[in-house]
């Protein structure tokens, strides 16, 4: 399929399209409204899917073949925030505490953008190596890590401790590495047994999931005017640059063309889950209009409707015309 048709399809599907409906109803004021409980319900169970999905892969892939996918998840992990600390900081000239605070969002990973572009790659017929879940755990928490550190070797402060426990027992860390373990020890035809509760209706679960994303996404837009320009040129160019990279990388250590793209996707990502509770407790001086705004209303959505596509085509173009 053509790039543009490709795009088309994944606009058109019915989880963006669902994204949409939840924009709209915000602004026109609707009161649509998701209780914080279902809202709770619908993350847990995609999170969990998504770590025993991936911990099920695990079990029959050898150590081999994640060792480098491993490797290069942890490095990227640990050099985005740094990156991106030393642009906001320097070219955007913010104020330590904010430009740690988005490092530490960009650095870390979206596991619903994940989701959707497994979702594209298999709505496209595009396959990948089973183990990709197994990535966002391993990107998740060192972002985080060293976005906090940087802030705390500038500040000379902040309650480092309180809050690598909050990132660590968080919902987020403990569903997905928790689901991989038992994904790994039940093996695939133990989580067989799970297959119609966790992976039938798991897109239908995304869907009403993005509807309410949707709504979460238009209740930032108001806060874009505070953000200024830089910020909203940031929240866009940083994904595609971490989009290039992490396809890039995924080629360099020889995943398929669908993994890298998972990669890129993961790469391209930032949080809006386990890096705002990590931030409120240990930099509660950074203004979270900047952090949530950045990730929440502008990468987020970018992410969704137009990012995996591209993502997807800079893994087509590395593989089949550029060079790695």
């Amino acid at each position: 399929m053509h790039t543009l048709e490709l795009l088309q399809a994944n606009l058109l599907s019915p989880m963006v399209l669902a994204f949409v409906l939840g924009i709209f109803a915000t602004i026109l004021r609707s009161d649509l409204r998701f209780p914080d409980e279902l809202y709770t319900a619908l993350s847990v169970f995609l999170l969990f899917a998504i770590g025993l999905k991936g911990g099920a892969a695990m079990s029959v892939s050898s150590p081999g073949e994640l060792l480098l996918p491993a490797l290069a998840s942890l490095a990227l992990g640990v050099g985005t925030p740094l990156w991106c600390y030393a642009i906001l900081r320097y070219l955007g000239r913010m104020e330590v505490a904010n430009a740690a605070a988005i490092a530490v969002h960009y650095g870390s990973v979206s596991a619903v953008t994940f989701i959707a572009g497994q979702t594209y790659l298999e709505k496209i017929g595009v396959k990948f190596e089973g183990f990709m879940p197994a990535l966002v755990a391993l990107m998740e928490v060192p972002a985080i890590v060293v976005g906090l550190l940087i802030a705390k070797w500038q500040l000379g402060g902040g309650n480092l401790k309180q809050s690598l426990h909050e990132v660590l027992a968080g919902k987020s860390v403990v569903l997905l590495v928790g689901g991989l373990l038992i994904g790994l020890a039940a093996g695939a035809r133990g989580v067989e047994q799970v297959k119609p509760f966790f992976m039938d209706p798991f897109k239908g679960v995304l869907t009403l999931f993005l509807l309410e994303m949707g709504m979460a996404a238009a209740r930032r837009f108001r806060d874009l005017s505070k953000v200024g320009a830089f910020l909203l040129v940031f929240g866009l160019a940083m994904p595609v640059l971490h989009g290039l990279l992490g396809a890039w990388a995924g080629r360099l250590i020889g995943l398929s063309e669908g993994g890298a793209t998972l990669l890129a996707v993961l790469a391209a990502s930032a949080s809006y889950i386990a890096a705002p509770a990590a931030v409120r407790i240990s930099l509660p001086q950074a203004n979270p209009s900047f952090y949530l705004t950045a990730s929440l209303a502008i990468t987020f959505p970018f992410n969704l409707t137009v990012g995996v596509p591209l993502y997807h085509a800079f893994s087509e173009w590395i593989y089949r015309g550029g060079t790695p």
